[in-house]
């Protein structure tokens, strides 16, 4: 690209970007330019960018991206049209000023390469003047005229051909002009509704869709959800959805911008016929498909943010540290499946017992005593439940189990979706070769209460099932998202580089799945890391990815004690001169004398003999009070039980503590200890308007709900915060 249309890009994209400045805009795209990472530039280049974080940093990447690629189009465009020979000022303007693709392309289309057409033919067969002639409204009359273009060797055999090719060029020339696309496109936005009708009602087993048999909805008050849902009946073939809109007022439109005032010719019926025509088989289906696509992608976007906020959120729930864990994975006949871990998630042992086995038998009796001798043998502090199947009565069997041990041990209901599908992966069985399936699948559903982080990012995120309608989405922009998700959350928390897996390690910036490989070999040959510099020798670790990872791989008692903190290696020098003018040294990190001395620090000062920028010093001071520090031990700890509740429990008005499981659009699923999730509707999630529910509440946070009804035969539970905010208040 040249330095004139970088320029331009950029103008550009300070154009669509508001709250940027152009020293924002340029720092970031230089710095993505010169191979820098998202999370290193959040992270290490504040002061460049003025401290924005990933999602406002993404944000410049793709609207830069969406710019260049508008602009690239343009240029092929225009090229296109020259080469035709058909280039006006006037259209190479509007070309240029276009700052969306789909103007671009209304431009573009009567002089884009088609199929043969009916119009096409007619021209070929040399119609177009009669055409042309028709659009002139004359006095004359019509068939005497359109006798002059039978032609038998070109295939027009009556005036009724010849007039019905004109009708072919004309309607197909009203159809491909971009100003009449661009308004009606516009007014069924604003004037249209979406309809949607049964069409196979017994396809609907379930009456999933029942509500959308006999639908209609306003195109610009239609919320995300119903979109996608009316989408996922119609390929189902459950439902026939269409748009609907005032066809009379759009042939109006065109009349007026077609014919003439007073025309009084025979030839306004004709041109009437063509208009009518050119909206019927050409420009409705398409505007309608446009709008369709335009809504189907908004609330892709809107379905593919909830999934992102909510995967964020999962990652970064808090872990439960230094506790033996004992994993629970529920089944029937099979058995249950029993592992226990201790604090760094190594695997103590593994067992099944059969508490649920359809007659009294002697696996039956046998199994309580062998899980309370596994909790005492290995001194468990908790037990992970996963929530399939058979979860509810396991978690009654848990529950009755643990009063008869010694110790005090609560039980915590783990979501396990996608536990199965690590259990059975490559990875899995390279790190458990010697396990069944089931057996590593109750590790998996321990160490997700453990570190739901590190364990997370080993399943396809879409299997961990938070969010809404990911199947119905564009899978591409899903994954690159969720995939932006998990990079931001494993950078911002930093990872052990000697016990991370390679599948953590793979997310952090600047490191691939080669290189997070090339890491563990490292380090199972060589044994611990024992300073960062040791990076270095990894095999196809080189410099820019050193420089892009380093500071996010932590070293706990390492030579060095700035590898356990956030601080980059490049400003090592500089977090030493901070240390000296305190009179203090590394052996004091994360004391209170420390803390006391830096607070008294003359930032000033620091900052004049440092060199360091205000943002760069102040996170550096953050690292030096809290080594090791990890941001999820502010985030709500999970909610630990002792007993067990059953829907037949619940009464309305009943106050209960929850864990919110998913946030969709139209409310929150909290978990309240019995088997099915209760719903918060949005419009019970405080008083007041709530424009999202995402607003008020995130997967993982623990809240204050009140019963309003349950539907033990539908298996539904409404839930209400509101009481129990003013409760609180």
């Amino acid at each position: 690209m040249t330095e004139t249309s970088s320029a331009m890009v950029l103008n550009l994209v300070m154009k669509d970007l508001s709250g940027f400045t152009k020293k924002q805009v340029t720092a970031v795209l230089d710095l993505l330019q010169e191979g820098n990472t998202v999370p290193f530039i959040a992270r290490y280049r504040k002061e460049a960018t003025d401290s924005l974080d990933e999602v406002q940093i993404r944000e410049i990447e793709e609207r830069h991206a969406y710019i260049t690629q508008l602009e690239k189009r343009k240029t092929d465009v225009l090229a296109s049209i020259e080469e035709q020979g058909k280039l006006t000022p006037e259209l190479e303007k509007d070309i240029k000023q276009a700052t969306i693709m789909q103007r671009v392309e209304d431009l573009y289309r009567p002089y884009k390469q088609k199929r043969r057409t009916k119009a096409t033919i007619a021209k070929e067969q040399g119609l177009e003047p009669l055409a042309d002639w028709l659009l002139t409204f004359p006095s004359g009359d019509v068939m005497n005229e359109a006798e002059n273009y039978v032609n038998e060797e070109a295939g027009i055999t009556s005036a009724e051909e010849a007039l019905a090719g004109a009708h072919e060029i004309i309607a197909e020339g009203i159809s491909d002009n971009p100003t009449y696309r661009e308004w009606i496109r516009e007014y069924v936005a604003q004037n249209g509704s979406i309809v949607s009708q049964v069409k196979h009602a017994e396809a609907d087993e379930k009456s999933v869709y029942e509500m959308y048999y006999d639908y209609t909805q306003t195109i610009k008050t239609l919320v995300s959800h119903r979109i996608l849902a009316m989408n996922r009946g119609e390929k189902e073939g459950i439902l026939s959805v269409s748009l609907d809109v005032d066809i009379d007022r759009i042939h109006g439109y065109l009349f007026k911008q077609e014919i003439p005032q007073h025309a009084e010719s025979a030839t306004v019926a004709y041109v009437e016929a063509a208009i009518i025509d050119a909206y019927k088989r050409f420009i409705g289906p398409a505007i309608e498909r446009d709008i369709r696509n335009e809504l189907t992608e908004k609330a892709e976007e809107q379905a593919i943010a909830v999934f992102g906020d909510n995967l964020g959120n999962l990652l970064l729930q808090a872990p439960l540290k230094d506790q033996t864990i004992l994993g629970f994975d529920p089944a029937y006949r099979s058995g249950c499946k029993l592992a226990v871990i201790d604090a760094t998630g190594k695997n103590l042992g593994v067992r099944v017992i059969y508490p649920h086995t359809s007659a009294k038998d002697d696996k039956q009796s046998r199994a309580e005593k062998e899980f309370i001798k596994m909790i005492e043998t290995y001194n468990v502090d908790t037990v992970a439940i996963g929530n399939g199947t058979a979860s509810r009565e396991s978690e009654v069997f848990v529950a009755e189990a643990l009063k008869k041990v010694s110790k005090q041990v609560a039980y915590v209901i783990v979501n396990e979706a996608g536990a199965s599908v690590y259990s059975a992966s490559d990875e899995a069985r390279r790190e458990f070769p010697d396990l069944q399936v089931e057996e590593r699948s109750a590790i998996s559903i321990a160490r997700r209460l453990q570190d739901p982080l590190a364990e997370l990012v080993k399943i396809d995120p879409q299997s961990i099932g938070v969010g809404q309608y990911q199947h119905d989405v564009s899978q591409k922009k899903l994954t690159e998202q969720l995939d932006f998700v998990i990079e931001t959350a494993v950078n911002r928390v930093g990872v052990n580089l000697n016990t991370a897996s390679a599948a953590l390690l793979k997310h952090i910036s600047g490191l691939t799945k080669t290189t997070a490989e090339n890491i563990v070999l490292y380090r199972e040959e060589h044994g611990k890391f024992t300073n960062r510099a040791q990076l270095k020798k990894v095999k196809r670790l080189g410099p820019k990815a050193f420089e892009q990872a380093v500071g996010f791989l932590r070293i706990p008692d390492g030579k060095e004690p700035f590898d356990n903190t956030g601080i980059h290696p490049e400003t090592y020098k500089e977090a030493e001169q901070i240390l000296a003018l305190t009179s203090m040294t590394k052996d004091d990190l994360g004391t209170r004398d420390l803390e006391s001395c830096l607070t008294l620090l003359d930032e000033n000062k620091a900052l004049s003999e440092t060199g360091l920028g205000k943002e760069t010093y102040q996170d550096i001071l953050k690292a030096l009070v809290a080594p090791g520090r990890d941001m999820r031990d502010d985030m709500p700890a999970p909610l630990l039980r002792t007993d067990v509740m059953s829907m037949e429990d619940l009464t309305e008005g009943m106050a209960l503590e929850g864990t919110v499981r998913n946030v969709v659009d139209f409310g929150a699923f909290v978990d309240i200890g019995v088997k099915q999730d209760g719903l918060v509707h949005i419009s019970k999630l405080k008083k007041g308007f709530v424009k999202h529910p995402s607003d008020v509440v995130a997967v993982g946070d623990i809240v204050n709900v009140w019963i309003e009804s349950v539907d033990i035969k539908k298996g539904r539970i409404a839930l209400t915060m509101v009481e129990a905010q003013e409760k609180t208040d």
